[in-house]
């Protein structure tokens, strides 16, 4: 096909070293095109093979584009930058997807929607096609998340046979090169308003002899860190507010004395605890800030809101290191009067559990304006990063 030519559909395949079933699937993908009448192309996003793949795709009429970053992602953003096609759909070169029935996605496409997945779950996986532990766990766990962090209709998160517009999919800017990338696409569509469906799709047991790429502890890691960084406002946010309401409110009430409710009884044991809850929720709550101002930062697309942003305005690292020391100085005036009256004493015996009444959230300031210092500097630091960049 020419340059000049009018191409709709772009069918991207990453390759690393997959020499054993390359030719199958290209086949398989250039019998659809024929059958069909679809004005289309094969890309061929090779990573760096090593075993021949390249000389194979061009012999078959596949255009190949080199990709010297590694990665899943880097070697399918290079395969979609390098697409003529007006759709495209990817899929993996080992065999375990159906390349000739495309038809589903192709509908779809054709009718407005800007992403397509393949559902394997609907479509049928054949017995040993997907491990155990990514059929019953992995991919249903981690595509969960997705759903309910980020009202997804996509049931199939991960699913590597899936069609695009692929000017929707650029305009996404998707960032990450590995394994989490699949995520990122189906996320960045959800937040961003693109027309997301699924199709029924087959998975059967891939062609290769070697074990694949896939390494399932360390990518299914890189998606839920993708997820998190996402979600800060459901997973660290509300949770971190909530913890530290209770627990501040409860260690500052139990310093005027012990509490019962019905048959249980609050003191000073309590009071540790608590003090040692908001001291979490905190930090849940800081690292959700910082982490939403680092992401939208970074281009990824968070939903904002205007009490988020004036907030993010107003924090800074002299606002950060202002708030910290008036907190933290709080907590020292108490530590240094109640000093005072043992010294006062002469240094003598201490009812403990008077002291520690006001011990405890004496402390807790303390730490609490140790921890708003320190989150000022590593914005502080944040933004130095980020300007330079």
């Amino acid at each position: 096909m020419l340059e000049t030519d009018t191409i709709e559909l772009t069918i991207v395949m990453p390759c690393l070293n997959e020499a054993e079933t390359l030719a199958t699937c290209i086949r398989k993908a250039t019998g659809y095109l024929e059958s069909s009448g679809v004005s289309g192309e094969i890309v061929i996003a090779d990573n760096g093979s090593t075993d021949g793949s390249q000389e194979i795709a061009r012999e078959l009429g596949a255009r190949v584009v080199d990709v010297p970053e590694k990665g899943y992602g880097a070697a399918l953003l290079g395969g979609i930058n390098a697409a003529r096609g007006t759709y495209v759909i990817m899929g993996d070169a080992d065999d375990s997807y159906d390349f000739s029935d495309l038809d589903a996605f192709l509908e779809r496409l054709r009718a407005g929607d800007e992403l397509v997945m393949g559902n394997r779950f609907r479509g049928g996986i054949e017995p040993g096609a997907m491990p155990p532990l990514h059929k019953y766990l992995g991919n249903p766990v981690l595509s969960a998340i997705g759903r309910i962090f980020f009202r997804s209709p996509i049931k199939d998160f991960h699913c590597g046979l899936r069609g695009f517009n692929r000017q929707s999919i650029l305009d996404l800017k998707l960032q990450t090169t590995g394994m989490e990338f699949a995520s990122e696409m189906v996320v960045k569509a959800s937040l961003g308003g693109s027309r997301v469906s699924e199709v029924p799709t087959t998975l059967k047991k891939d062609g290769r002899s070697r074990p694949p790429h896939l390494r399932s502890w360390r990518d299914g890691w890189r998606h839920l860190r993708f997820l998190l960084i996402f979600s800060p406002r459901w997973l660290f946010l509300v949770p971190g507010t909530v913890a530290f309401l209770i627990g501040i409110l409860g260690t500052f009430f139990l310093s005027l004395g012990p509490l019962v409710i019905g048959d249980i009884g609050f003191d000073i044991s309590s009071q540790v605890y608590l003090a040692a809850l908001s001291v979490v929720g905190y930090q849940a709550v800081l690292f959700a800030i910082l982490t939403k101002i680092y992401a939208q930062h970074e281009g990824f697309r968070i939903p904002r809101s205007r009490n988020f942003d004036r907030l993010e305005r107003r924090i800074s690292l002299e606002s950060a290191a202002i708030v910290g020391v008036i907190i933290f100085v709080l907590g020292l005036i108490v530590a240094i009067v109640q000093f005072s009256f043992w010294a006062g004493s002469g240094y003598g015996a201490l009812d403990a559990d008077a002291t520690l009444r006001i011990a405890i959230p004496a402390s807790l300031l303390m730490i609490l304006g140790a921890q708003t210092i320190m989150a000022g500097m590593f914005l502080g630091v944040l933004s130095v990063v980020l300007k330079r960049r």
